[in-house]
Protein backbone atom coordinates (compact mmCIF):
# COMPACT_ATOMS: atom_id res chain seq x y z
CA UNK A 1 0.00 0.00 0.00
CA UNK A 2 1.11 3.29 -0.85
CA UNK A 3 -0.29 4.54 2.79
CA UNK A 4 2.25 2.07 4.44
CA UNK A 5 4.80 5.32 3.93
CA UNK A 6 2.79 6.88 6.20
CA UNK A 7 2.06 3.80 8.85
CA UNK A 8 4.02 1.24 8.69
CA UNK A 9 7.81 0.92 10.58
CA UNK A 10 9.23 2.45 13.62
CA UNK A 11 10.40 5.54 10.82
CA UNK A 12 6.41 6.04 11.12
CA UNK A 13 5.73 5.66 14.74
CA UNK A 14 5.35 9.47 14.71
CA UNK A 15 3.00 9.54 11.70
CA UNK A 16 0.86 6.87 13.69
CA UNK A 17 0.60 9.67 16.56
CA UNK A 18 -0.76 11.75 14.33
CA UNK A 19 -3.10 9.46 13.57
CA UNK A 20 -4.55 8.37 16.52
CA UNK A 21 -5.02 12.05 17.12
CA UNK A 22 -7.56 12.08 14.23
CA UNK A 23 -9.03 8.89 16.05
CA UNK A 24 -7.73 6.09 13.85
CA UNK A 25 -7.87 2.33 15.46
CA UNK A 26 -5.22 -0.31 15.01
CA UNK A 27 -7.71 -2.36 12.71
CA UNK A 28 -8.39 0.49 11.08
CA UNK A 29 -4.46 1.40 10.11
CA UNK A 30 -4.47 -1.76 8.35
CA UNK A 31 -6.48 -0.99 5.44
CA UNK A 32 -6.54 1.07 2.56
CA UNK A 33 -6.26 4.55 2.99
CA UNK A 34 -9.18 6.28 0.35
CA UNK A 35 -9.18 9.84 0.09
CA UNK A 36 -12.54 11.04 -0.89
CA UNK A 37 -12.15 14.54 -2.47
CA UNK A 38 -15.78 16.51 -1.56
CA UNK A 39 -16.56 19.86 -3.17
CA UNK A 40 -19.08 20.70 -0.42
CA UNK A 41 -20.12 24.04 0.18
CA UNK A 42 -22.86 26.11 1.09
CA UNK A 43 -22.37 28.62 -1.74
CA UNK A 44 -22.95 26.49 -4.87
CA UNK A 45 -26.22 25.16 -5.30
CA UNK A 46 -24.71 22.13 -7.14
CA UNK A 47 -22.81 21.35 -4.07
CA UNK A 48 -24.78 21.83 -1.57
CA UNK A 49 -26.37 18.51 -1.13
CA UNK A 50 -22.81 16.68 -2.02
CA UNK A 51 -22.37 16.16 2.34
CA UNK A 52 -25.07 13.40 1.95
CA UNK A 53 -23.28 11.86 -1.13
CA UNK A 54 -19.92 12.10 0.58
CA UNK A 55 -21.33 10.30 3.49
CA UNK A 56 -23.06 7.24 1.66
CA UNK A 57 -19.31 7.01 -0.36
CA UNK A 58 -17.73 6.83 2.96
CA UNK A 59 -20.36 3.81 4.08
CA UNK A 60 -19.53 1.95 1.15
CA UNK A 61 -16.04 2.54 1.06
CA UNK A 62 -15.96 1.09 5.22
CA UNK A 63 -18.35 -1.41 3.96
CA UNK A 64 -15.66 -2.84 1.17
CA UNK A 65 -12.87 -2.97 3.70
CA UNK A 66 -11.39 1.12 3.00
CA UNK A 67 -10.28 3.79 5.26
CA UNK A 68 -12.09 6.83 3.99
CA UNK A 69 -11.01 9.98 4.91
CA UNK A 70 -12.65 13.40 3.74
CA UNK A 71 -10.85 15.88 2.22
CA UNK A 72 -11.53 19.54 0.63
CA UNK A 73 -11.47 20.62 -3.03
CA UNK A 74 -13.18 24.38 -3.65
CA UNK A 75 -15.63 25.13 -6.38
CA UNK A 76 -17.12 28.17 -7.76
CA UNK A 77 -20.76 28.41 -9.06
CA UNK A 78 -19.99 30.36 -12.33
CA UNK A 79 -23.93 31.90 -11.99
CA UNK A 80 -23.25 33.84 -9.24
CA UNK A 81 -19.95 34.75 -10.60
CA UNK A 82 -21.45 35.42 -14.10
CA UNK A 83 -21.37 39.25 -15.25
CA UNK A 84 -18.76 40.94 -12.80
CA UNK A 85 -14.72 40.49 -11.41
CA UNK A 86 -15.97 37.47 -9.99
CA UNK A 87 -15.82 35.30 -13.49
CA UNK A 88 -12.49 36.31 -14.33
CA UNK A 89 -12.22 33.73 -11.47
CA UNK A 90 -13.58 31.16 -12.69
CA UNK A 91 -11.66 29.31 -15.16
CA UNK A 92 -8.37 29.62 -12.83
CA UNK A 93 -9.86 27.28 -10.25
CA UNK A 94 -10.02 24.21 -12.71
CA UNK A 95 -6.09 24.10 -12.37
CA UNK A 96 -6.20 25.55 -8.36
CA UNK A 97 -8.63 22.42 -8.18
CA UNK A 98 -6.01 20.30 -10.04
CA UNK A 99 -3.01 21.15 -8.46
CA UNK A 100 -4.42 21.28 -4.74
CA UNK A 101 -5.55 17.73 -5.01
CA UNK A 102 -2.57 16.61 -6.32
CA UNK A 103 -0.76 18.13 -3.14
CA UNK A 104 -3.18 16.35 -0.65
CA UNK A 105 -3.17 13.45 -2.66
CA UNK A 106 1.00 12.95 -2.52
CA UNK A 107 1.25 14.09 0.67
CA UNK A 108 -0.90 11.75 2.39
CA UNK A 109 -0.46 8.80 0.42
CA UNK A 110 -3.38 7.95 -0.84
CA UNK A 111 -4.23 4.32 -1.70
CA UNK A 112 -7.08 5.28 -3.77
CA UNK A 113 -10.01 8.40 -4.48
CA UNK A 114 -13.59 8.81 -5.09
CA UNK A 115 -14.04 12.51 -5.82
CA UNK A 116 -17.40 13.91 -5.67
CA UNK A 117 -17.93 17.29 -7.76
CA UNK A 118 -20.52 18.98 -9.58
CA UNK A 119 -20.28 21.96 -11.15
CA UNK A 120 -18.36 23.66 -14.39
CA UNK A 121 -14.82 23.53 -13.02
CA UNK A 122 -15.10 21.21 -10.27
CA UNK A 123 -15.05 18.25 -12.67
CA UNK A 124 -12.44 18.88 -15.08
CA UNK A 125 -10.53 20.27 -12.28
CA UNK A 126 -10.69 16.60 -10.21
CA UNK A 127 -10.01 14.40 -13.65
CA UNK A 128 -7.07 16.27 -14.15
CA UNK A 129 -5.99 15.45 -10.68
CA UNK A 130 -7.00 11.59 -10.71
CA UNK A 131 -5.09 11.36 -14.26
CA UNK A 132 -1.95 13.28 -12.70
CA UNK A 133 -1.65 11.26 -9.42
CA UNK A 134 -2.99 7.62 -10.96
CA UNK A 135 -4.17 5.72 -8.16
CA UNK A 136 -7.03 3.83 -8.49
CA UNK A 137 -10.10 6.39 -8.53
CA UNK A 138 -13.60 6.83 -9.55
CA UNK A 139 -16.19 9.76 -9.81
CA UNK A 140 -19.53 10.08 -8.08
CA UNK A 141 -21.37 13.66 -9.16
CA UNK A 142 -23.62 15.63 -7.02
CA UNK A 143 -26.41 15.48 -9.84
CA UNK A 144 -28.88 17.51 -11.87
CA UNK A 145 -30.92 19.80 -10.60
CA UNK A 146 -34.63 19.13 -11.46
CA UNK A 147 -36.44 21.90 -14.33
CA UNK A 148 -38.67 24.46 -12.59
CA UNK A 149 -41.53 25.20 -14.31
CA UNK A 150 -42.76 28.52 -15.02
CA UNK A 151 -46.72 28.71 -16.25
CA UNK A 152 -46.83 25.56 -17.21
CA UNK A 153 -43.36 24.67 -18.91
CA UNK A 154 -40.43 23.52 -17.93
CA UNK A 155 -37.84 26.61 -17.63
CA UNK A 156 -33.96 26.52 -16.28
CA UNK A 157 -31.55 28.99 -15.12
CA UNK A 158 -30.43 30.11 -19.01
CA UNK A 159 -34.39 31.39 -19.39
CA UNK A 160 -33.54 33.27 -16.22
CA UNK A 161 -30.49 35.39 -17.91
CA UNK A 162 -32.71 36.01 -21.18
CA UNK A 163 -35.56 36.92 -18.79
CA UNK A 164 -33.79 39.68 -18.10
CA UNK A 165 -33.01 40.73 -21.27
CA UNK A 166 -36.66 40.23 -22.40
CA UNK A 167 -37.29 42.67 -19.67
CA UNK A 168 -34.93 45.26 -21.18
CA UNK A 169 -36.62 44.94 -24.26
CA UNK A 170 -39.84 45.73 -22.35
CA UNK A 171 -41.14 42.32 -23.34
CA UNK A 172 -41.42 40.77 -20.20
CA UNK A 173 -42.83 42.86 -16.60
CA UNK A 174 -40.89 43.11 -13.38
CA UNK A 175 -43.53 40.63 -11.83
CA UNK A 176 -42.86 38.06 -14.76
CA UNK A 177 -39.30 38.25 -13.78
CA UNK A 178 -39.92 38.25 -10.39
CA UNK A 179 -41.79 34.22 -11.41
CA UNK A 180 -38.90 33.44 -13.32
CA UNK A 181 -36.58 34.11 -10.60
CA UNK A 182 -38.79 31.78 -7.85
CA UNK A 183 -39.16 28.70 -10.40
CA UNK A 184 -36.16 28.14 -12.72
CA UNK A 185 -33.89 26.88 -9.74
CA UNK A 186 -36.31 24.81 -7.76
CA UNK A 187 -33.89 22.04 -6.07
CA UNK A 188 -30.26 21.85 -5.32
CA UNK A 189 -28.12 20.20 -8.56
CA UNK A 190 -26.45 21.74 -10.97
CA UNK A 191 -28.11 23.54 -13.61
CA UNK A 192 -30.55 21.34 -15.29
CA UNK A 193 -29.68 21.84 -18.79
CA UNK A 194 -27.03 20.41 -21.20
CA UNK A 195 -24.61 22.60 -19.79
CA UNK A 196 -21.03 22.68 -18.72
CA UNK A 197 -21.48 20.86 -15.35
CA UNK A 198 -23.83 18.24 -16.85
CA UNK A 199 -21.81 17.94 -19.94
CA UNK A 200 -18.59 17.22 -18.12
CA UNK A 201 -20.80 14.65 -15.66
CA UNK A 202 -21.97 12.84 -18.63
CA UNK A 203 -18.47 12.66 -20.40
CA UNK A 204 -17.21 11.25 -16.76
CA UNK A 205 -19.32 8.61 -17.12
CA UNK A 206 -18.55 8.24 -20.88
CA UNK A 207 -14.54 8.35 -20.23
CA UNK A 208 -15.23 5.35 -17.84
CA UNK A 209 -14.21 6.99 -14.67
CA UNK A 210 -18.48 6.98 -13.56
CA UNK A 211 -20.72 4.33 -12.65
CA UNK A 212 -23.56 4.64 -14.79
CA UNK A 213 -26.30 7.60 -13.98
CA UNK A 214 -22.86 9.76 -12.75
CA UNK A 215 -24.48 12.03 -15.37
CA UNK A 216 -28.32 12.00 -15.46
CA UNK A 217 -29.93 10.61 -12.27
CA UNK A 218 -31.24 13.97 -10.26
CA UNK A 219 -29.79 15.44 -7.00
CA UNK A 220 -32.92 15.30 -5.18
CA UNK A 221 -32.89 10.88 -6.21
CA UNK A 222 -32.18 8.65 -3.62
CA UNK A 223 -31.16 6.47 -6.22
CA UNK A 224 -28.26 8.71 -5.86
CA UNK A 225 -27.19 7.99 -2.85
CA UNK A 226 -27.61 4.47 -3.86
CA UNK A 227 -25.05 5.10 -6.50
CA UNK A 228 -22.58 6.79 -4.38
CA UNK A 229 -22.66 3.71 -2.01
CA UNK A 230 -22.28 1.05 -4.78
CA UNK A 231 -19.12 3.58 -5.58
CA UNK A 232 -18.00 3.76 -2.34
CA UNK A 233 -17.89 -0.67 -2.70
CA UNK A 234 -16.49 -0.17 -6.38
CA UNK A 235 -13.58 1.88 -5.68
CA UNK A 236 -12.30 -0.89 -3.24
CA UNK A 237 -12.57 -3.68 -6.28
CA UNK A 238 -10.68 -0.59 -8.43
CA UNK A 239 -7.55 -0.67 -5.97
CA UNK A 240 -7.94 -4.50 -5.62
CA UNK A 241 -7.63 -5.26 -9.30
CA UNK A 242 -4.88 -2.28 -9.57
CA UNK A 243 -6.99 -0.29 -12.23
CA UNK A 244 -5.95 3.20 -12.29
CA UNK A 245 -7.11 6.14 -14.23
CA UNK A 246 -4.89 5.96 -17.35
CA UNK A 247 -6.02 2.29 -17.80
CA UNK A 248 -9.33 3.99 -18.49
CA UNK A 249 -8.68 7.39 -20.10
CA UNK A 250 -6.93 5.97 -23.32
CA UNK A 251 -7.00 7.68 -26.72
CA UNK A 252 -9.88 5.63 -27.52
CA UNK A 253 -11.84 6.79 -24.10
CA UNK A 254 -11.20 10.27 -25.10
CA UNK A 255 -12.43 9.46 -28.51
CA UNK A 256 -15.60 8.33 -26.88
CA UNK A 257 -16.10 11.06 -24.90
CA UNK A 258 -15.64 13.67 -28.03
CA UNK A 259 -18.07 11.78 -30.05
CA UNK A 260 -20.41 11.45 -27.37
CA UNK A 261 -20.13 15.01 -27.02
CA UNK A 262 -21.40 15.60 -30.25
CA UNK A 263 -24.38 13.15 -29.89
CA UNK A 264 -25.90 14.83 -26.83
CA UNK A 265 -24.86 18.41 -28.35
CA UNK A 266 -22.98 19.30 -24.91
CA UNK A 267 -20.98 22.75 -24.17
CA UNK A 268 -18.23 24.16 -26.26
CA UNK A 269 -16.40 24.21 -22.38
CA UNK A 270 -16.00 20.70 -23.37
CA UNK A 271 -13.59 21.73 -25.85
CA UNK A 272 -11.13 23.66 -22.97
CA UNK A 273 -11.35 21.16 -20.70
CA UNK A 274 -11.49 17.68 -22.67
CA UNK A 275 -7.89 18.12 -24.26
CA UNK A 276 -6.55 19.74 -20.52
CA UNK A 277 -7.47 16.18 -18.72
CA UNK A 278 -5.97 14.45 -21.94
CA UNK A 279 -2.97 16.22 -21.32
CA UNK A 280 -2.43 14.90 -17.83
CA UNK A 281 -3.40 11.16 -19.13
CA UNK A 282 -0.61 11.30 -21.58
CA UNK A 283 -2.99 11.36 -24.21
CA UNK A 284 -2.67 13.91 -26.83
CA UNK A 285 -5.66 15.74 -27.98
CA UNK A 286 -6.16 18.25 -31.27
CA UNK A 287 -9.24 19.92 -30.65
CA UNK A 288 -9.69 20.57 -34.87
CA UNK A 289 -10.24 16.93 -34.21
CA UNK A 290 -13.82 17.49 -32.91
CA UNK A 291 -14.79 18.31 -36.73
CA UNK A 292 -13.43 15.19 -38.34
CA UNK A 293 -16.10 13.84 -34.98
CA UNK A 294 -18.79 15.59 -35.63
CA UNK A 295 -18.48 14.99 -39.52
CA UNK A 296 -19.51 11.39 -38.58
CA UNK A 297 -21.62 11.59 -35.42
CA UNK A 298 -25.09 12.43 -35.57
CA UNK A 299 -26.82 14.76 -32.49
CA UNK A 300 -29.24 13.05 -31.08
CA UNK A 301 -30.34 14.76 -28.36
CA UNK A 302 -31.71 18.51 -28.18
CA UNK A 303 -31.56 18.99 -24.49
CA UNK A 304 -31.84 23.08 -23.30
CA UNK A 305 -30.56 25.48 -23.98
CA UNK A 306 -30.71 23.90 -27.54
CA UNK A 307 -34.26 22.45 -27.24
CA UNK A 308 -37.13 21.86 -24.23
CA UNK A 309 -35.86 18.95 -22.99
CA UNK A 310 -33.74 18.70 -19.84
CA UNK A 311 -31.28 16.09 -17.36
CA UNK A 312 -34.10 14.60 -16.12
CA UNK A 313 -35.87 13.75 -19.33
CA UNK A 314 -32.47 12.46 -20.14
CA UNK A 315 -32.59 10.03 -17.42
CA UNK A 316 -35.96 9.32 -17.78
CA UNK A 317 -34.77 8.13 -21.19
CA UNK A 318 -31.97 5.92 -20.41
CA UNK A 319 -29.59 8.56 -20.09
CA UNK A 320 -25.93 8.25 -21.35
CA UNK A 321 -25.64 4.28 -21.95
CA UNK A 322 -28.77 4.56 -24.38
CA UNK A 323 -27.15 7.42 -26.04
CA UNK A 324 -23.90 5.54 -26.38
CA UNK A 325 -26.12 2.22 -27.41
CA UNK A 326 -27.42 4.17 -30.14
CA UNK A 327 -24.13 5.38 -31.20
CA UNK A 328 -22.64 1.68 -31.19
CA UNK A 329 -25.45 0.94 -33.89
CA UNK A 330 -23.07 2.75 -36.46
CA UNK A 331 -20.34 1.38 -34.68
CA UNK A 332 -18.91 4.79 -33.45
CA UNK A 333 -18.04 3.97 -30.00
CA UNK A 334 -14.89 1.88 -29.05
CA UNK A 335 -16.76 -0.76 -27.16
CA UNK A 336 -13.27 -2.06 -26.00
CA UNK A 337 -12.32 0.56 -23.42
CA UNK A 338 -11.78 -0.58 -19.87
CA UNK A 339 -14.26 1.77 -17.31
CA UNK A 340 -14.70 2.05 -13.51
CA UNK A 341 -17.47 -0.79 -13.70
CA UNK A 342 -14.03 -3.46 -14.06
CA UNK A 343 -16.07 -3.96 -17.64
CA UNK A 344 -15.60 -2.77 -20.96
CA UNK A 345 -18.14 -0.45 -22.56
CA UNK A 346 -19.45 -2.97 -24.59
CA UNK A 347 -20.25 -4.91 -21.40
CA UNK A 348 -21.85 -1.56 -19.86
CA UNK A 349 -24.33 -0.86 -22.74
CA UNK A 350 -25.27 -4.34 -24.05
CA UNK A 351 -28.55 -4.60 -21.95
CA UNK A 352 -29.04 0.05 -22.46
CA UNK A 353 -32.87 0.89 -24.01
CA UNK A 354 -33.49 4.10 -25.55
CA UNK A 355 -36.80 4.68 -24.14
CA UNK A 356 -37.93 7.87 -25.28
CA UNK A 357 -36.92 8.92 -29.00
CA UNK A 358 -38.81 11.88 -28.43
CA UNK A 359 -35.55 13.00 -26.13
CA UNK A 360 -32.41 10.73 -27.94
CA UNK A 361 -33.06 10.17 -31.48
CA UNK A 362 -32.77 6.73 -32.91
CA UNK A 363 -29.93 6.91 -34.78
CA UNK A 364 -31.27 6.68 -37.98
CA UNK A 365 -33.67 9.58 -37.01
CA UNK A 366 -31.28 12.31 -35.79
CA UNK A 367 -31.56 16.23 -35.76
CA UNK A 368 -29.10 16.67 -37.58
CA UNK A 369 -26.17 14.02 -39.49
CA UNK A 370 -22.99 15.79 -37.93
CA UNK A 371 -22.31 16.77 -34.19
CA UNK A 372 -23.79 19.36 -31.67
CA UNK A 373 -20.26 21.42 -31.63
CA UNK A 374 -17.92 23.10 -34.36
CA UNK A 375 -14.45 24.23 -34.29
CA UNK A 376 -14.35 27.47 -36.71
CA UNK A 377 -11.05 28.61 -38.52
CA UNK A 378 -10.22 32.01 -40.61
CA UNK A 379 -8.22 35.23 -40.57
CA UNK A 380 -10.13 35.64 -37.50
CA UNK A 381 -9.09 32.53 -35.68
CA UNK A 382 -6.30 31.01 -36.98
CA UNK A 383 -5.66 28.53 -34.27
CA UNK A 384 -9.30 27.70 -33.95
CA UNK A 385 -12.59 29.31 -32.35
CA UNK A 386 -15.73 26.84 -31.04
CA UNK A 387 -19.30 27.01 -31.56
CA UNK A 388 -22.10 25.36 -29.94
CA UNK A 389 -23.78 24.32 -33.62
CA UNK A 390 -26.62 22.41 -32.20
CA UNK A 391 -27.97 25.47 -30.42
CA UNK A 392 -27.84 27.94 -33.68
CA UNK A 393 -30.61 28.67 -35.77
CA UNK A 394 -31.05 27.27 -39.22
CA UNK A 395 -30.78 30.90 -40.61
CA UNK A 396 -27.21 31.42 -38.75
CA UNK A 397 -25.29 28.63 -39.60
CA UNK A 398 -24.21 31.27 -42.65
CA UNK A 399 -24.61 34.54 -41.56
CA UNK A 400 -22.53 38.35 -43.15
CA UNK A 401 -22.87 41.36 -41.26
CA UNK A 402 -20.97 44.63 -39.88
CA UNK A 403 -18.76 43.95 -36.80
CA UNK A 404 -19.79 45.99 -33.53
CA UNK A 405 -16.52 46.24 -31.47
CA UNK A 406 -16.58 46.22 -27.77
CA UNK A 407 -13.35 46.23 -25.72
CA UNK A 408 -15.10 44.21 -22.80
CA UNK A 409 -18.08 42.37 -22.29
CA UNK A 410 -19.95 45.09 -20.13
CA UNK A 411 -19.58 47.71 -22.83
CA UNK A 412 -21.08 44.96 -25.37
CA UNK A 413 -24.24 44.49 -22.65
CA UNK A 414 -25.05 48.31 -22.29
CA UNK A 415 -25.31 48.44 -25.96
CA UNK A 416 -27.65 45.58 -26.23
CA UNK A 417 -30.01 46.95 -23.72
CA UNK A 418 -29.70 50.15 -25.15
CA UNK A 419 -31.36 49.03 -28.38
CA UNK A 420 -27.67 49.71 -30.15
CA UNK A 421 -27.29 46.18 -32.11
CA UNK A 422 -30.34 46.04 -35.01
CA UNK A 423 -30.51 43.14 -36.58
CA UNK A 424 -27.54 41.45 -39.10
CA UNK A 425 -24.84 42.64 -36.71
CA UNK A 426 -22.24 40.84 -35.79
CA UNK A 427 -21.25 41.82 -31.85
CA UNK A 428 -17.21 41.26 -31.34
CA UNK A 429 -15.64 41.19 -27.67
CA UNK A 430 -11.74 41.02 -27.25
CA UNK A 431 -9.61 41.43 -24.79
CA UNK A 432 -11.69 38.59 -22.26
CA UNK A 433 -9.26 35.75 -23.13
CA UNK A 434 -6.88 34.03 -20.64
CA UNK A 435 -4.47 36.71 -20.72
CA UNK A 436 -6.25 39.82 -21.66
CA UNK A 437 -9.15 39.20 -19.11
CA UNK A 438 -7.43 37.88 -17.54
CA UNK A 439 -9.48 34.58 -16.35
CA UNK A 440 -11.44 33.69 -20.27
CA UNK A 441 -15.03 35.20 -18.64
CA UNK A 442 -17.96 33.53 -19.56
CA UNK A 443 -19.79 35.25 -22.29
CA UNK A 444 -23.51 34.05 -21.07
CA UNK A 445 -24.90 37.81 -19.78
CA UNK A 446 -24.56 38.98 -23.20
CA UNK A 447 -25.60 36.24 -25.76
CA UNK A 448 -28.56 35.82 -23.01
CA UNK A 449 -29.57 39.51 -23.78
CA UNK A 450 -29.23 39.11 -27.58
CA UNK A 451 -31.91 36.56 -27.37
CA UNK A 452 -34.15 38.23 -24.97
CA UNK A 453 -34.00 41.52 -26.89
CA UNK A 454 -35.35 39.37 -29.40
CA UNK A 455 -32.45 38.93 -32.20
CA UNK A 456 -31.10 35.28 -31.44
CA UNK A 457 -32.15 34.50 -34.78
CA UNK A 458 -30.56 37.82 -36.45
CA UNK A 459 -26.98 38.70 -34.76
CA UNK A 460 -24.07 36.54 -34.06
CA UNK A 461 -21.65 37.20 -31.43
CA UNK A 462 -17.91 36.34 -31.17
CA UNK A 463 -15.20 36.66 -28.72
CA UNK A 464 -12.11 35.53 -27.57
CA UNK A 465 -13.81 34.93 -23.91
CA UNK A 466 -15.77 31.65 -23.21
CA UNK A 467 -19.48 30.94 -23.83
CA UNK A 468 -21.78 29.26 -21.15
CA UNK A 469 -22.99 25.47 -21.97
CA UNK A 470 -26.37 27.88 -21.32
CA UNK A 471 -25.43 30.34 -24.37
CA UNK A 472 -27.24 29.52 -27.47
CA UNK A 473 -27.49 31.33 -30.67
CA UNK A 474 -24.79 31.76 -33.45
CA UNK A 475 -22.45 32.41 -30.43
CA UNK A 476 -18.36 31.56 -31.60
CA UNK A 477 -16.03 31.56 -28.29
CA UNK A 478 -12.69 30.71 -27.50
CA UNK A 479 -11.40 32.49 -30.25
CA UNK A 480 -7.26 32.06 -30.45
CA UNK A 481 -4.91 33.48 -30.49
CA UNK A 482 -6.65 36.12 -28.22
CA UNK A 483 -6.57 39.85 -28.73
CA UNK A 484 -4.34 39.86 -25.52
CA UNK A 485 -1.20 38.59 -27.65
CA UNK A 486 -2.16 40.63 -30.56
CA UNK A 487 -4.60 37.90 -32.14
CA UNK A 488 -6.42 39.38 -35.33
CA UNK A 489 -9.55 39.69 -33.45
CA UNK A 490 -7.39 42.86 -31.70
CA UNK A 491 -7.62 44.11 -35.25
CA UNK A 492 -11.20 44.38 -36.15
CA UNK A 493 -12.84 47.65 -36.45
CA UNK A 494 -16.26 48.73 -36.21
CA UNK A 495 -17.57 48.36 -39.62
CA UNK A 496 -15.47 45.37 -40.61
CA UNK A 497 -17.95 42.69 -42.69
CA UNK A 498 -17.60 39.62 -41.11
CA UNK A 499 -18.37 36.40 -42.52
CA UNK A 500 -19.28 32.88 -40.68
CA UNK A 501 -20.09 29.67 -42.13
CA UNK A 502 -20.80 27.40 -39.90
CA UNK A 503 -21.24 24.21 -42.21
CA UNK A 504 -17.75 24.45 -44.19
CA UNK A 505 -15.97 25.70 -40.90
CA UNK A 506 -14.89 29.15 -41.58
CA UNK A 507 -14.94 32.73 -39.92
CA UNK A 508 -13.36 35.81 -41.59
CA UNK A 509 -13.35 39.30 -41.64
CA UNK A 510 -13.20 41.14 -45.32
CA UNK A 511 -9.73 42.56 -44.47
CA UNK A 512 -6.95 41.51 -46.66
CA UNK A 513 -3.39 40.01 -44.97
CA UNK A 514 -1.54 43.54 -46.04
CA UNK A 515 -4.43 45.15 -44.27
CA UNK A 516 -4.27 43.64 -40.83
CA UNK A 517 -0.69 44.02 -41.06
CA UNK A 518 -1.10 47.55 -40.83
CA UNK A 519 -3.47 47.69 -38.71
CA UNK A 520 -0.93 45.72 -36.81
CA UNK A 521 1.96 48.50 -36.55
CA UNK A 522 -0.52 51.03 -34.64
CA UNK A 523 -1.97 48.14 -32.61
CA UNK A 524 -1.22 48.77 -28.76
CA UNK A 525 -2.12 45.62 -26.10
CA UNK A 526 -5.09 47.05 -23.67
CA UNK A 527 -4.05 45.79 -20.30
CA UNK A 528 -6.90 45.10 -17.70
CA UNK A 529 -6.66 45.98 -14.13
CA UNK A 530 -6.76 43.27 -11.62
CA UNK A 531 -5.22 41.88 -8.17
CA UNK A 532 -4.86 38.91 -6.00
CA UNK A 533 -4.55 35.59 -7.52
CA UNK A 534 -5.22 36.55 -11.14
CA UNK A 535 -2.04 38.77 -11.41
CA UNK A 536 0.00 35.72 -10.57
CA UNK A 537 -2.30 34.03 -13.52
CA UNK A 538 -0.98 36.45 -16.04
CA UNK A 539 2.41 35.97 -14.47
CA UNK A 540 2.24 32.57 -15.49
CA UNK A 541 0.57 32.84 -18.87
CA UNK A 542 3.17 34.74 -20.21
CA UNK A 543 5.68 32.99 -22.15
CA UNK A 544 3.63 29.92 -21.72
CA UNK A 545 1.52 27.66 -23.81
CA UNK A 546 -1.49 29.91 -24.34
CA UNK A 547 -4.21 29.74 -21.17
CA UNK A 548 -1.45 27.43 -19.19
CA UNK A 549 -1.17 27.27 -15.63
CA UNK A 550 1.98 25.97 -13.42
CA UNK A 551 1.44 23.27 -11.21
CA UNK A 552 4.11 20.87 -9.05
CA UNK A 553 4.53 19.18 -12.26
CA UNK A 554 5.35 21.88 -14.85
CA UNK A 555 3.25 23.34 -17.23
CA UNK A 556 -0.31 21.95 -17.91
CA UNK A 557 -2.32 23.71 -20.77
CA UNK A 558 -6.09 24.50 -22.59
Amino acid sequence: MLSDHVKTGMQQAPHRSLFNALGFTPEEMKKPLVGIISSYNEIVPGHMNLDKIVDAVKLGVAEAGGMPVVVPAIAVCDGIAMGHTGMKYSLVTRDLIADSTECLARAHQFDAMVCVPNCDKNVPGLLMAAARVNIPTIFVSGGPMLAGRVKGEKRSLSSMFEAVGAYAAGKMTADDVAEFEEKVCPTCGSCSGMYTANSLNCLTEVLGMGLRGNGTIPAVYSERLRLAKHVGNQIMELYRKDIRPRDIMTEDAFMNALTVDMALGCSTNTMLHLPAIAHEAKVNIDVNVANEVSARTPNLCHLAPAGHTYMEDLNEAGGVYAVMKELSKKNLINLGCLTATGKTVGENIEYARNLDPEVIRPVEEPYSATGGIAILNGNIAPESCVVKRSAVAPEMLKHSGPARVFDCEDDAITAIKGGKIVPGDVVVIRYEGPKGGPGMREMLNPTSAIVGMGLGSTVALITDGRFSGASRGASIGHVAPEAAVGGPIALIREGDIIDIDIDNHTLNARVSEEEFAERKKNWKPRVNEVDGYLVRYRELVTGAPQGAVLSVEGWHHD
